[in-house]
């Protein structure tokens, strides 16, 4: 009997160890077989796990926020340079697609005439009526016939000639047109390889802001703004503004009442408006509706647009920002600017020098 009762035992205490050991719940080992488990003393919290980074500062979490969304902004003016070039592109292939046909009807037409000449030749036994005429005894007919060859011939040589130019116009164009034809594949290429990086620094942003709690992303939008007024009272206090005192032109009064009227308005990348719009699509939109077409990219707005020396700046001017010229915003006076700030942003007003300013351009200089 005490046998078994041993037994009994000894089996109750390997299934309760084998139980706690499941569960993942650590005890001192009993003293006798027979002994109850004891459960330790609760310790303090472990360690991270060697290899475990720790966790990021909200700081931290700041600035790599802001490259990823700087890396979406110069792949959007990247997408948005492919699209404005592929659309000129297909316009410029439609153009010389309806010159192709043209020419084709063009040189039909030609050798249409240039065989009705071959077959009046050939009933006249290889000659034109008008050489025929040369054979004649009549003094005026010879006379009146010479002229009428002459003017043949040089009808003839002229309806050649135009033949020859016709054809070497249809073969330019249809030269010109498999060129623009591989333009615009390479554009419609890079238009995907930038639309994926876009949505990838994009994604990778959101995932980094859906995993914090809502007090840490007020926390982080109020040091974001701490950032940007630290910058803009820089800004201000190295006497830029003393000497820009100029006032808007007419078209630039225009520009800032569009652009402004767009306030709260969402960011949208590769948006033109009306209801959504990245940095140059809203001032692009902007100054169009002043009457002043220019460029669609903030880079190209740098490239194309007279630049003007930031103490000669006036409202309604563009400020380029950043070192490859991927953001823009319009001048409103008093050291601000409206923009279109990023994805998760709205259309807003911001302090001009809140961002690293690369220049300025005016469009209606």
């Amino acid at each position: 009997m005490n046998r078994r009762r041993c037994a009994a035992a000894a089996i109750t205490v390997v299934c309760a160890v084998t139980l706690l050991a499941v569960s993942g719940t650590a005890f001192a080992a009993p003293t006798t077989a027979a002994a109850p488990a004891v459960p330790a003393t609760p310790s303090a919290p472990s360690a991270p796990e060697p290899g475990t980074p720790p966790k990021k500062s909200l700081e931290a979490i700041r600035l790599e926020l802001e490259g990823l969304y700087a890396r979406a902004t110069s792949a959007t003016d990247a997408y948005n340079l492919a699209e404005e070039q592929t659309k000129k592109q297909s316009a410029e292939i439609v153009r010389l697609a309806q010159a192709i046909v043209k020419g084709q009807d063009r040189i039909a037409d030609l050798k249409a005439r240039a065989g009705a000449t071959a077959r009046a030749q050939y009933r006249g036994g290889g000659l034109p009526p008008e050489a025929q005429l040369v054979l004649t005894d009549d003094p005026q007919l010879f006379l009146d016939g010479i002229g009428r060859f002459r003017q043949g011939q040089k009808a003839t040589k002229d309806l050649m000639a135009e033949l020859t130019r016709a054809q070497d116009d249809l073969e330019a164009y249809s030269q010109a047109a498999s060129e623009q034809w591989t333009k615009l594949e390479a554009n419609r290429v890079k238009q995907e390889k930038a639309k994926k990086e876009i949505n990838e620094q994009i994604a990778a942003a959101e995932k980094i802001e859906a995993q914090l709690e809502k007090a840490e992303r007020e926390r982080l939008l109020k040091l974001e703004q701490q950032a940007a007024y630290r910058a803009q009272s820089t800004w201000l206090a190295s006497g830029v503004l003393k000497a820009a005192k100029g006032g808007a032109s007419a078209k630039g009064r225009e520009a800032i009442a569009f652009a402004t009227a767009q306030i709260g308005k969402p960011y949208g990348w590769g948006d033109e408006g009306p209801d959504s719009y990245d940095c140059s699509g809203l001032t692009s939109q902007a100054w169009a509706a002043a009457g002043r077409a220019i460029p669609r990219t903030s880079q190209e707005q740098w490239r194309l647009l007279p630049r003007i020396d930031i103490k000669d700046m006036r409202p309604g001017d563009l400020i380029i920002y950043h070192g490859d010229a991927s953001h823009v915003g319009m001048y409103l006076g008093d050291g601000s600017i409206v923009h279109a700030p990023r994805p998760g942003r709205n259309v807003t007003i911001a302090g001009a020098g809140s961002m690293k300013i690369l220049g300025v351009v005016r469009p209606d200089k």
